[in-house]
């Protein structure tokens, strides 16, 4: 019997990442929307390509939270998105409600539930959802540092003609403007970029992974989808197969990194547990101090919370 995942939003990010998660096989999947016939639409629609595809996880859509009982992961993207000219900021209030009201509702029919949030201003929302659900920090994370490092590692490999595979980026930090990237170790076939590229262009992609999300909105006038539904499935199936890797996820510090009571991106084992634990490496005091300054950036997120 497969696992069980439910993916609330069906939207762009939501959709795909539903679509990834049955194709690859990983789990069945209950998309939840509000608006109706939207899950249900494109669940059929993505059935529908199960014979060519060639897959049997089951992909189902629904109104109602009823659809969603015994998930072991809950992906939550539901939210506002983000449009051009509007900062992460803006959307906390009105997402804020959106998230808080997902987690009381998903939480009774999967008590036992990882709670994985996509939905923006990530940092925030990932309180948000601690502090409904009363559960361990290990059980509440969020997608960020995946996709931030897979844009860096993109750009990378574009940069120096060579195979994305070859490419290993490392982004810590909130999810937004304030995002760390550190070229000092990321590398590409094990070579640190900086002996590899020369510093003003190492700076060009630590901008252009900083401003990755603003760049696809202001070509799109919407929120990326296809590299975030990629990152996310990446850390479900880390989490489900126990497969323990080590990723870049929003994570909930309590004295790692001398920070404590916040939401940053750091480096984590993601494993059937959640976070089973929290990397820290050495940061050199200006590293140190741009981090800092990402966890002020989420903490004044989190005085705007209601919940």
């Amino acid at each position: 019997m497969r696992q069980k995942v439910t993916v609330v939003g069906a939207g762009n990010v939501g959709a795909t990442a539903a679509q990834r998660l049955v194709e690859k096989e990983i789990a069945d999947v209950a998309l939840v929307d509000i608006l109706e016939g939207v899950p249900q639409g494109k669940s059929l629609d993505v059935m529908e390509s199960a014979p060519v595809e060639r897959f049997d996880a089951k992909l189902t859509g629904s109104n109602a939270y009823d659809a969603t009982a015994g998930s072991e992961v809950v992906v939550i993207t539901a939210g506002v998105p983000r449009k051009p000219g509007m900062s992460r900021d803006d959307l906390v209030t009105t997402n804020a409600g959106i998230v808080a009201d997902v987690v009381r509702k998903v939480l009774p029919g999967s008590p036992d539930a990882i709670l994985i949030v996509v939905s923006n201003p990530l940092d925030a929302m990932c309180e948000v959802a601690r502090r409904v659900s009363g559960l361990a920090r290990e059980r509440v994370f969020g997608m960020a540092g995946i996709l931030d490092s897979s844009r860096m590692r993109w750009f990378l490999a574009e940069a120096l003609g060579v195979s994305v595979e070859s490419t290993h980026a490392f982004v810590l930090g909130g999810h937004g403007d304030t995002m760390v990237p550190l070229p000092r170790y990321s590398t590409v076939g094990g070579v640190p970029v900086t002996e590899l590229l020369p510093k003003e262009r190492l700076d060009a992609i630590v901008q252009r992974t900083r401003d990755g999300g603003a760049e696809i909105v202001n070509l799109l006038k919407t929120s990326a989808w296809y590299a975030p539904s990629a990152a996310v499935v990446e850390m479900v199936d880390s989490v489900l197969r126990d497969k323990k890797k080590i990723l870049p996820c929003a994570a909930y510090l309590q004295g790692e990194y001398g920070m404590k009571d916040v939401y940053l991106g750091v480096p984590v084992v993601l494993g059937r547990r959640g976070v089973e634990r929290i990397i820290e490496i050495t940061l050199a005091a200006e590293e140190r101090a741009a981090l800092e300054k990402s966890a002020n950036a989420v903490r004044e997120l989190f005085q705007i919370l209601k919940v």
